[in-house]
């Protein structure tokens, strides 16, 4: 850091103050200029340091109340809230600490390059973790999920139970907790299943060519209308999807809220089943035939060789 001219360390002022103790009234008149001219500018500085402390903290918790006022809250809005509030306070605070610095003598440029210095070593140094908090502050912003929806990250699928700066905690369907780095779940694809409130199930079904198609396909749709966790909007769907070696292939689309898409699916494989049965519906399956060889014949013996 360098002091400026003005306010140098200058022997003159030394020797000035001795003088001044010693008794030299223009000595100490001199020295009394100078202890008031920094007494004003550490008031000044004292004051400037003062009044950015308490805007800090104020700008921090307009900034924290106007995070919480956005549409659509969550528990993760909570995490992005103090994220930028904390922003906010240390961003004022470093404008404040540079304002004191200038107000007694420093100057502010040597202090940015030794911050900027230091910033440079430490991001080299954390590259992977200031990924991870930079993937986490978009994950925030651009909520491609929340706490609580059903995804499916890096592959694995669960329901998210946290979220910070850092990872994203999901319990999977076994009951396994993952912790997930922000900076890899961010950098592949995410699949949300909770955000459009609602999920398709599909199953399909093989049933004898000489079977009633009508039948079948009403029953399907039958079968889905009847289950209270079916949707209404989109309507069920059934029809003739493919002709199989041993069984026609009828399939049925319907959906579902997305916290009921396990139950409804395997319910409803259970209520066509039995229903189809009851209807005199079947589902064949393919056969395996046994073909039994003819036992081989005894070779003729040559009359030459058995002769000889």
């Amino acid at each position: 850091m360098q002091i400026e001219p003005t306010q140098a360390a200058d022997p003159s002022l030394i020797e000035t103050a001795r003088r001044a103790f010693g008794g030299d009234a223009a000595m100490a008149r001199e020295l009394a200029g100078v202890v008031g001219v920094y007494s004003v500018r550490i008031l000044v500085a004292l004051l400037i340091l003062g009044v950015t402390i308490w805007a800090s903290k104020r700008l921090a918790r307009l900034a924290h109340k106007a995070v919480d006022r956005l549409p659509h809250h969550h528990s993760a809005d909570e995490t992005l809230a103090d994220f930028v509030s904390a922003l906010v306070r240390y961003l004022v605070i470093a404008i404040g600490f540079i304002a004191v610095l200038q107000q007694i003598g420093v100057q502010a440029t040597s202090v940015l390059a030794v911050l900027g210095a230091a910033s440079l070593a430490v991001g080299l140094a954390l590259q992977g973790t200031l990924g991870n908090v930079a993937a986490g502050v978009m994950i925030l912003l651009l909520r491609p999920y929340r706490v609580g929806d059903k995804v499916e990250l890096n592959g694995r699928q669960g329901k998210v139970v946290d979220l910070d700066l850092f990872n994203t905690k999901v319990v999977d369907f076994d009951g396994l907790t993952l912790y997930l780095p922000n900076g890899k779940v961010f950098g592949e694809m995410i699949v949300n299943m909770s955000q459009s409130g609602h999920r398709r199930v599909e199953l399909v079904f093989g049933v004898d060519y000489e079977d009633d198609l009508d039948m079948a396909l009403d029953l399907l749709i039958g079968c889905a209308k009847a289950d209270r966790r079916v949707l209404s909007n989109p309507p069920p769907w059934a029809k003739v999807t493919s002709l199989g070696d041993s069984a026609v292939n009828v399939t049925l689309r319907c959906w579902t809220d997305p916290n009921d898409y396990t139950d409804t699916k395997f319910d409803l494989t259970k209520e066509i089943k039995v229903t189809f049965e009851a209807h005199g519906l079947s589902f064949p399956y393919p056969h395996q035939v046994a073909v039994e060889r003819s036992p081989s014949l005894k070779p003729v013996p040559n009359p030459q060789q058995t002769q000889a």
